[in-house]
Formats: structure tokens, sequence, C-alpha cells
């Protein structure tokens, strides 16, 4: 079984990027059981998916993740890097984008980089790549979720390749962005 938690706030893309790696391992034949957490997710509050794909859906008891479970966390935010760090299991991979998004209610003036967040990650997780949130967006400003999947799916952590990403990318994402979002995924996997 392979478990992949995304983390990430409101508005990033989190959801859907969830729902492109299912449709990648069911197009490979896998079994896959999914679910969000989204509170406050309008207000760029957290959102949690968690993504357990199988050979059988019997293996899969539950959609939820137990605590340090996960074989990957993609994380679209630094500090929803650490909140989910727990779930992440010993000798997990992590894919993290550097670019804070300043926390919903924090204080204006306040800098908030989440440069301390990447610092603390680096120190701590063996198998962590560190995707540069602005190059990103400098040439693809509305597809950086499909990006961090590109680098997740060249750091080899899916149980398929990339080829059933682009399958999915050209099933699911209107036509209109199909172009600006396989850009996005090579820029992802040339990072890595």
């Amino acid at each position: 079984m392979f478990n992949c938690l995304i983390a990430g706030v409101g508005g990033q893309g989190t959801v859907l990027a969830s729902k492109l790696i299912a449709a990648a391992a069911m197009n490979r034949g896998f079994d896959v059981r999914t679910t969000e957490t989204i509170g406050m997710a309008q207000r760029g509050g957290s959102v949690i998916s968690h993504i357990r794909i199988a050979k059988s859906l019997s293996e899969i008891s539950s959609p939820i993740i137990p605590v340090g479970k996960a074989d990957a966390i993609i994380a679209f935010e630094p500090s929803e890097a650490v909140r989910q760090l727990p779930f992440l299991s010993a000798g997990g991979h992590m894919i993290v984008c550097d670019t804070a998004i300043k926390p919903a209610g924090s204080f204006d003036g306040v800098p908030y980089e989440g440069k301390d967040m990447i610092d603390f990650l680096k120190e701590n997780i063996k198998n962590l790549v560190v995707v540069d949130g602005y190059e990103i967006m400098k040439q693809s400003a509305k597809a950086l979720n499909v990006a961090l999947l590109g680098a997740a799916t060249e750091s080899g952590i899916f149980p398929f390749d990339a080829d059933a990403m682009r399958e999915v990318l050209v099933e699911l994402i209107p036509e209109r962005f199909i172009e600006l979002n396989n850009i996005a995924f090579e820029l992802g996997r040339k990072i890595v």
C-alpha cells in the first residue's frame, strides 16, 4: 500500500492534485480511497487530502492515513508541511514548496517567509525535495500544484510513472488549461 498526504491552504489546488493522483493510480489498475479535511479553506485555512493506493480495496481499511504511515507528503506551503509532519513515516519522502502564505488572522507587519520551517524540515527529513515556488510561478503562475506533482512523480514516490500523470492531465483538466499544466508538470520534473 502507498499512502500520500497532500497539505496546503485553500485555493492552492490541493483537492485537484489529490484527484489527479487517484486517477493516475486507478488508470494503472490500483484501487484508491481518498478523503479531504477542508475546514475553513475558503478563508486560507488548512486543506489536507489523504490518498491511499493499493492493489486491492480490501487492503485499505480507511481512507484516512494513520499517524506515522504516510509514505509521502506533498506540501504546498512550509508551515503546512511542518504541521502534517507527524503523519510522515520513518524514511518517508516530502516534497515541499518553499513559498510561504501568511496565515489567516496573522498580524500585519509581522514577517512570515517560511524560511524557519524549511530549515527545520531540512534538519529533520532525510528524503526532502524543496521546490522553489517563486521560480515555478514566474514561468507558470496558475499551476504550482501540478508542478509539485511533477516533482513528486520524478522523485519516484508514486506507484506509477510520468505517463500516467500526463494522461490524467488530459482527461481531467479543461482543454484550455492543458498546455499550461503540461508545462508546469515538466517544470516540476526538472527540479528533481
